[in-house]
C-alpha cells in the first residue's frame, strides 16, 4: 500500500515523486524501463520558468552546470533576445532529456521512494477509499491516489475513461541519430510541408536530424523511409547509416478533457500532446508536477479537502491549451512555400520590436503564467520574483526558502498576527527588500508589504499595509488554522 502511486518515470513522474517525498508522503513510482537508459537523446532544452522551478528546490545548478545557455528565443528562424527577462535564469538551457532524467533520478534517489522498475501498469479500479493498480506481472498495488505520467498513449488516461479531444495529425516527421558517409548541410531549412534540420551531436561524429515526410504516415519507421524523406528534402540521403535511433512523431494536438477523475490524476504528456515545436512539452510537464505535488500532499495528509485537487485542473489546463495553440501556429509557419515564407519574414520582423518581443519571450519562457486568483494586485496568481532579501541579519534569496516545498509567508513590513495560527505548516520570514519589483511584460509593479507564497512559488495573497483577506487565503490553500487558535 502507498499513499500515492505514479505510473511513468519520465521527467514529470520523477519531479512529482520528489515533490511528494519532500512532503513526507509515501510514494511509489512504476516504470516499465528496467534502467534509466532512453532510446535517443529525445527532447532538448529547459525553459527559464522550468529552471526557476528547479532553483526553488535547490537543484538548478545540477542542470545548469551540464547545459549550455542561450539568451535567445527562436521565432520563424529569427533569434529574439531574452537577456532582459526579469529572471536569474533568463536563458534557454540546452540539455537533452536523457541528461534531465539522469539528474532528476539522482535527486529523487535520495528520498525514501519505492521504485517498481521493469514493471508495467495493466489497469486499475478505484473506489471511495483508494485505487487498486494491477501490474502486467499480476502484482497488485493499493494507492490512495494514482497519477498517470505515462505519456501520450497513457494507459491511465484511457482506463479512466478521460476523453482526449483535439486536432488530428496533418504532418509526420522522422527524428533520428545516425552516421552519414557524406558531409551534410547543417542547420534548419523549410522544405515542403515543414521544417528539416541536421546537426552534429556532442561527440562530433554522429548526427541528429529531423525531416518532414511528404505525406502523413503512422507507425514505426524503417531506414528506407528515412532515406526517402532525406532525398525529398535535400536531394540526397548523405549515405545515412548505422542508425541508433529512428522515431516518428506528428503535429497532433490533444488535451485531456479533465486532469482529474476521482482519485486518478494526469500530468505531462498523459494530459497533453502536441508538436515539439518550441520545446515546451517536457517543460510544462515538470511544471504540472510542481503544481500538483503540494496539493496532493496536503490532501493525502488530511490538511486540505479533496476539492483542492480541482484547482490543479483549473490552473494547468489553460496553460497547456495555450501551448497547443502555439504549436499549431508554429507548424503553419514552418511550411516551405513562398507565401508562408513571406508571412514568416513579416512576423519575424514584428517580433523584433521591443513590445512584441517581450510579450513573446515571456510567454515562451513560461514566466508570464498567471493563475486566476484575483486582480487586487499584479503579483496575485503570478510566480514570485526571486528577490535578494535581507533576512535574519543576512542575505538570502526568496527561492532559498522554498527548497523544502513548504508555503512561505514573507513579511516586509509590520508583523501580522493572524498568520501565526498556521505556523505549523507555513514558514514565516521577516525580511527587508529595497529594490524594484519587476514582472515579465508588466515591468515595475507596486511593492507590497507582505506576500503569501505557495510551495510552487505562485503568490496566493498580497498585503499592502493590511491583513485583509489573509485569513481566507491561508485557509483556502493551506487548510484550517491549528487547534488552539
Amino acid at each position: 500500500e502507498h499513499a500515492a502511486v505514479i505510473v511513468g518515470g519520465g521527467p514529470p513522474g520523477l519531479m512529482l515523486a520528489g515533490e511528494l517525498a519532500l512532503a513526507d508522503v509515501d510514494v511509489a513510482l512504476v516504470e516499465r524501463r528496467a534502467d534509466r537508459e532512453l532510446e535517443g537523446s529525445r527532447a532538448g532544452g529547459l525553459l527559464p520558468r522550468t529552471t526557476e522551478v528547479l532553483d526553488q528546490r535547490g537543484i538548478a545548478e545540477r542542470f545548469v552546470s551540464r547545459g549550455r545557455k542561450h539568451h535567445a528565443a527562436l521565432f520563424g528562424g529569427a533569434f529574439l533576445d531574452t537577456s532582459d527577462l526579469p529572471s536569474r535564469h533568463n536563458y534557454w538551457l540546452g540539455l537533452w532529456q536523457q541528461q534531465v532524467e539522469e539528474i532528476l533520478a539522482d535527486w529523487v534517489g535520495g528520498f525514501p521512494i519505492t521504485f517498481y522498475r521493469g514493471r508495467e501498469a495493466a489497469g486499475f479500479a478505484q473506489d471511495d477509499a483508494g485505487v487498486d493498480v494491477t501490474l502486467a506481472d499480476g502484482a497488485l498495488l493499493r494507492a490512495g491516489y494514482l497519477v498517470g505520467c505515462d505519456g501520450g498513449r497513457s494507459l491511465v488516461r484511457k482506463a479512466a475513461g478521460i476523453a482526449f479531444p483535439g486536432w488530428d495529425p496533418d504532418i509526420s516527421y522522422l527524428i533520428f541519430e545516425a552516421e552519414m558517409a557524406d558531409e551534410p548541410v547543417p542547420g534548419v531549412r523549410h522544405a515542403g510541408k515543414g521544417i528539416c534540420a541536421l546537426g552534429r551531436l556532442e561527440d562530433g561524429k554522429r548526427l541528429r536530424g529531423v525531416v518532414t515526410e511528404q505525406r502523413l504516415k503512422h507507425g514505426d519507421p524503417e531506414l528506407a523511409e528515412l532515406q526517402g524523406a532525406l532525398i525529398a528534402a535535400y536531394g540526397t540521403d548523405y549515405g545515412v547509416g548505422d542508425v541508433s535511433w529512428l522515431s516518428r512523431f506528428t503535429d497532433a494536438a490533444r488535451q485531456a478533457e479533465t486532469y482529474r477523475k476521482g482519485r486518478v490524476l494526469l500530468a505531462g504528456d498523459a494530459a497533453h500532446i502536441h508538436s515539439p515545436a518550441g520545446g515546451q512539452g517536457l517543460n510544462i510537464g515538470i511544471q504540472d508536477a510542481v503544481n500538483l505535488g503540494w496539493k496532493l500532499a496536503q490532501v493525502v495528509k488530511g490538511i486540505s479537502p479533496e476539492s483542492l485537487l480541482d484547482t490543479y485542473h483549473d490552473e494547468r489546463h489553460p496553460v497547456a491549451a495555450r501551448v497547443l495553440q502555439n504549436t499549431l501556429a508554429f507548424t503553419a509557419l514552418g511550411r516551405g512555400d513562398d507565401r508562408t515564407k513571406a508571412l514568416r519574414l513579416m512576423m519575424a520582423g514584428v517580433m523584433q520590436l521591443d513590445e512584441p518581443r517581450r510579450w513573446y519571450t515571456a510567454m515562451m519562457s513560461g514566466l508570464d503564467v498567471r493563475y486566476t486568483l484575483g486582480d487586487e494586485h499584479p503579483l496575485l496568481g503570478r510566480r514570485m520574483p526571486d528577490l535578494d532579501l535581507v533576512a535574519d541579519g543576512g542575505a538570502a534569496r526568496v527561492f532559498s526558502f522554498l527548497h523544502d516545498a513548504k508555503p512561505l509567508f514573507l513579511n516586509l513590513g509590520e508583523p501580522m498576527a493572524v498568520v501565526r495560527a498556521w505556523a505549523d505548516r507555513v514558514k514565516l520570514v521577516d525580511a527587508r527588500y529595497d529594490g524594484p519589483w519587476e514582472l515579465p511584460v508588466l515591468g515595475i509593479v507596486a511593492a507590497p508589504t507582505a506576500v503569501l507564497i505557495r510551495p510552487d512559488a505562485y503568490v496566493a495573497w498580497v498585503g499592502e499595509d493590511s491583513d485583509a483577506g489573509l485569513e481566507e487565503a491561508l485557509a483556502t490553500w493551506f487548510g484550517p488554522p491549528s487547534r488552539g487558535h
